[in-house]
């Protein structure tokens, strides 16, 4: 081997010298480097949460249960409730009081919510601006607790902390136990039109009714985990909720014209429904497209119904982390039946969902188009990429609160113009906010992780799936989030008004552009680039089915990945999720060695200040070659001087094999590859030869691992090339392509 190094190099006749920083080949410190294993960042693995990202063997969680009996006050916007909660005690550990969540206070006029939102006026102020400061300031929002008493009917002590509240039961709950308790409590109904939030009413002035979609509605248990132990945690708005899974039993006293979805099965249908409606209902269920259980024309002759009599409507739900529900006389409701595990091929399974949508007239043509279509479709996509839906509803309502989800029911936005009329635009908002909402029911309320912590845990994978599930609706769907194209503006941004993804639900910046876009977008490069769809589909499903109906944290998340595919991704996460660094990686420079069987007959010193970088060797001479398709120059190079007497040595010594593959003429091409952006990914290179034909050449990402501001790779080919291009096809969120070719192209524009 010695002996073939010897007479490629005394062949080749050519040494270029790059002449690179030192600092460039220095140790790194290992605490910098991109490849450091992700050991301090995240848990040590336990009896609860594996090395492997699985639950474990002593994984534990609670249990609350609930009864509630709620009435809706129509004249007056208000909601009061009676709920009596059954929590079960899981844990190792003795709980000396409960932690209950008042997510309503964050209207209060003291709310914090209120006090530390930033506000500016800049230039007009719109009059909806207006009516947001005003109408903030007015509003009395907020529970007003009545009462708090055990199962015996003795009074508790609670102490209420914004909104949070501890209820102090008058001993320990000891592991394997659980305790009753009761709350009476009512509270007043936001209009959403004006104040905005998560929930609330819309009143369309044209007919005097109502539209309620009412969420974080009761006093509802907070978490207590092995994390966080009481996740306590206050709600300020935007980190969403921690909830514990438990079985529901919800009455709902309406006004007897009022239609009423929400999370579970109804169970009294014959009480609130007509023979009509409910014959249309059981048709649906068998039906692969929608059937109106109520039509356009019965909703708008309900409109004008102005009933004084109530009806209670019942509805049960199993193992869900939250209940939610909508009313309205003015909901026009269609149902489809849909099976979830026959997503592509018929006779594999008859898991039958009901997939539902109430919506207004005001909605109509377009909610009567897509609305449950839609829901049928994420239904399926998601059940082949997560977990099968095991719940028995979807439902989709549309009302005043743009995209918000919960158990079996979400509200969703996108109407047409007043005269029914409506654009591709507004179709594919209708679509994909749809999609998006109802996706929720896997990330997180099937897969249920901390949204009060980690943001991105559920809407970042929500948002990946969501593209999934838009492209099978139509291939040329384009998600606004997800996309490698769409998050490269951000990526290149400021950075001082960036945080990593790894950051609190309220410490985020950009927040949909970081814990969905960025999210969504890294997963797509971990799936498409980093991985391959094969291995990464099966790892992310495991993720899914070992953390279904149970508490995920990121750790199990990036422990699982690895351990289901045999990829060592800590690189990955802690690129992409634990720093702000951008993928910005450029063509430094190409050079060219050619391999000769024989010794030229003069031999010649370059000359010079710049000679270029691509050369070529003929029989009997060294020259410069100005090749066309090469436009860059590099800045010297020496030729070797050799002793033709040791040439000739060394070549005799050669076997026959060895001179035939010195005589083939092989081009070897050094490409040297620069790290700009920080961000280490793998190198995808396009060659294009003489021929017009072209090659792509993937190289891993641990081509960085010993330097990543600088590597080089040599390519060897029979052909002459003539370009050179990183990232042909914009697969790694490169934010610079000016830099991504050799030669340079003069006038290609930053990609944005």
């Amino acid at each position: 081997m010695r002996k073939i190094r010897n007479l490629v190099v005394a062949a080749i006749l050519l040494t270029v010298y790059c002449q690179l920083p030192a600092d460039l080949f220095a140790q790194q410190n290992i605490s910098n480097s991109k490849f450091q294993q992700l050991v301090e960042e995240l848990p040590t693995p336990n009896n609860y949460r594996t090395a492997s990202g699985a639950p474990g063997h002593k994984y534990w969680q609670q249990k609350a249960d609930y009864v509630i009996k709620a009435e809706l006050d129509d004249e007056n916007q208000r909601i009061t409730g009676f709920e009596t909660i059954n929590y079960i005690n899981n844990s190792p550990d003795a709980l000396s009081y409960l932690w209950l969540q008042l997510d309503q206070n964050v209207r209060a006029k003291s709310s914090d919510s209120y006090k530390s939102n930033t506000h500016t006026i800049d230039g007009d102020l719109e009059l909806n601006e207006l009516a947001y400061f005003v109408n903030h300031g007015s509003f009395e929002g907020g529970y007003k607790i009545e009462q708090v008493k055990d199962k015996s009917g003795l009074d508790l002590k609670y102490f209420i902390n914004k909104t949070m509240m501890r209820v102090d039961i008058p001993s320990p709950l000891k592991p394997d136990n659980s305790y009753t308790f009761s709350i009476k409590w009512s509270y007043n109904i936001n209009n959403h039109v004006e104040i905005g939030g998560r929930s609330g009413y819309e009143y369309f002035e044209e007919d005097g009714n109502y539209l309620y979609e009412i969420a974080q509605w009761f006093p509802r248990m907070a978490v207590y985990d092995d994390v966080n132990g009481w996740q306590n945690k206050q709600f300020q708005g935007r980190g969403e909720f921690a909830l514990s899974f438990g079985d529901y039993k919800v009455s709902i006293t309406v006004p007897a014209d009022h239609i009423v979805a929400a999370t579970g099965e109804l169970q009294n249908a014959d009480d609130v429904l007509t023979k009509k409606q409910i014959e249309r209902l059981k048709k649906a269920r068998s039906n692969d497209q929608p059937v109106l259980i109520i039509t356009q024309d019965e909703a708008v002759q309900n409109e004008k119904s102005r009933s004084d009599k109530k009806k209670t409507w019942i509805f049960h739900a199993n193992n869900v982390r939250d209940f939610a529900w909508a009313s309205s006389r003015k909901f026009i409701w269609d149902a489809m039946g849909v099976n979830i595990n026959q997503p592509r091929t018929k006779g594999q399974g008859s898991n039958k969902v009901l997939a539902m949508s109430f919506y207004p007239k005001e909605g109509n043509p377009l909610w009567g188009k897509y609305s449950t279509r839609v829901v049928a479709n994420t239904l399926k996509i998601y059940s082949v990429y997560s977990v099968d839906y095991s719940y028995p509803v979807a439902i989709s309502v549309h009302g005043p609160v743009w995209g918000m989800e919960y158990p079996m029911i979400c509200f969703n936005g996108a109407r047409p113009d007043p005269d029914g009329s409506y654009d591709e635009a507004k179709k594919n908002s209708l679509i994909s906010v749809v999609t998006h909402e109802v996706g929720h029911n896997f990330f997180p309320m099937i897969i249920n992780s901390d949204e009060r912590q980690w943001t991105w845990l559920d809407e970042g994978l929500n948002s990946f799936v969501q593209g999934l599930a838009l492209k099978e609706w139509d291939p040329q769907f384009r998600p606004k989030r997800g996309g490698i194209k769409n998050i490269i503006s951000y990526m290149k941004g400021d950075k001082s008004k960036m945080v990593p993804i790894m950051t609190n639900s309220e410490s985020l910046l950009q927040f949909g552009k970081n814990a969905y876009g960025k999210t969504a977008a890294a997963l797509n490069i971990l799936r498409n680039t980093v991985m391959g769809k094969e291995l990464f589909d099966y790892a992310f499903k495991e993720y899914c089915r070992r953390w279904a109906f149970k508490r995920p944290m990121p750790a199990d998340l990036f422990r699982t990945m690895e351990d289901a595919s045999g990829v060592d991704l800590d690189w990955f996460w802690r690129g992409w999720f634990f720093t702000t660094d951008h993928v910005d990686m450029s063509i430094e420079n190409v050079a060219l060695l050619r391999l000769e069987a024989s010794l030229p007959n003069s031999l010649v010193k370059g000359e010079g200040e710049k000679h270029h970088s691509l050369n070529k060797l003929n029989d009997n001479n060294v020259e410069n070659s100005h090749l066309s398709d090469i436009h860059t120059e590099y800045p010297g190079f020496d030729i070797a001087i050799l002793d033709k007497a040791g040439y000739e040595s060394l070549y005799n010594d050669l076997t026959g094999e060895q001179k035939d593959l010195l005589g083939k003429g092989l081009n070897l091409y050094e490409v040297k590859f620069n790290n700009i952006g920080g961000l280490v990914m793998p190198l995808i290179l396009q060659i294009s030869y003489e021929d017009s034909s072209e090659e792509v050449i993937r190289i891993p990402a641990e081509i960085w691992k010993k330097n990543d501001k600088q590597v080089s790779q040599v390519f060897v080919s029979e052909k002459k090339a003539v370009s050179f291009k990183l990232d042909p096809l914009s697969e790694t969120a490169d934010t610079d392509v000016n830099n991504n070719y050799f030669p340079r192209r003069v006038g290609e524009g930053r990609r944005e």
